[in-house]
């Protein structure tokens, strides 16, 4: 019989790399977690691991354990954590991600009306996060996605809430003009947020069909610091219009069009049928209504 024991075994022994670390993670011994496997083992008559000199190495059978753990588990948990939270008079919980770097100071603006009007919700956010937002998603990690890079898959509602422009940040005074052209940013050292150059419009829609790739790609974490090197003269960034006005102002920066413009928007996304959920639909109103500050 498969249980939740077995594959949050499984799913520790993985993230933490043996059986003695999972087991303490898991509150047990380290011979009760190998008991446990052995008899799970012995009863379907299938390895789920095998010994690689110092450590395991999951068999095929185990590639598909933790597969199943990685997606049964984090439901298992967020339906423990609803109940917990009917059980104490709540309404649920909200979990919201982002794919969207520069959109910490626009969600801040949606987050203090949400928790007013919402107070017996429980709200979490979890931004610049590494794993794949829409794996999230249907992984029931989270529960509302924020990104401006819709995949259209079954099971999945977007709602847009605002569009934007990604502009070209330079420093005032800088050789390109009011409109960059691919060419340009050869001699140019680009600054761009931790995502892979496969997910940034500035190299799929800008700089790829140009057949031109930047003198130097570097990578910075937060916007403030993005900026400041672009105003002292170490780079140019393609940003939203909306954030240059808003985290760019008093520094001596302007913005150039990328080419004809690259124009983008942000959408949030919901499991099918979870936009109707009273304290989602809440949220995803409330979105609606807060615009980034014109300029």
């Amino acid at each position: 019989m498969l249980d939740r024991q077995h594959l949050a075994i499984l799913r520790e022994v993985d993230r933490l790399g043996s059986v003695t670390a999972a087991a303490d993670r898991l509150n047990l011994t380290q011979s009760a977690v190998s008991h446990t496997m052995r008899k799970f083992e012995d009863r379907h008559r299938v390895a789920v691991w095998q010994k690689e000199g110092r450590g395991l190495r999951l068999t095929q059978a185990g590639r598909y354990l933790l597969a199943l753990a990685q997606r049964v588990l984090p439901q298992i948990e967020h339906a423990e954590t609803v109940l917990a939270d009917f059980a104490a008079g709540q309404r649920g919980a909200l979990r919201v991600g982002m794919e969207c770097h520069p959109c910490q100071q626009w969600l801040m603006r949606v987050v203090s009306p949400y928790l007013a009007a919402w107070p017996d919700v429980d709200l979490d956010l979890r931004s610049g996060f590494r794993f794949g937002g829409i794996a999230a998603l249907l992984g029931h990690e989270i529960d509302l996605l924020i990104t401006p890079d819709p995949l259209d898959l079954p099971g999945i509602t977007y709602r847009a809430v605002f569009d934007y422009e990604l502009v070209l940040a330079v420093p005032q005074g800088h050789a390109i003009g009011a409109v960059a052209a691919p060419a340009d940013l050869t001699r140019e050292v680009l600054i761009t947020y931790p995502v892979e150059p496969a997910r940034l419009d500035i190299f799929t829609r800008f700089l790829v069909p140009g057949n031109c790739l930047p003198l130097r790609h570097r990578t910075v974490e937060t916007t403030e610091m993005m900026l400041h090197l672009v105003a002292a003269g170490r780079g140019v960034s393609a940003v939203p219009d909306w954030l240059l006005h808003e985290a760019g102002r008093g520094l001596p920066i302007r913005a150039a069009r990328i080419g004809p413009g690259l124009a983008k928007s942000i959408h949030l996304g919901t499991r099918r049928g979870e936009d109707a959920t009273d304290y989602i639909a809440g949220f995803l109103g409330l979105a609606a209504q807060v615009q980034p500050a014109a300029e």
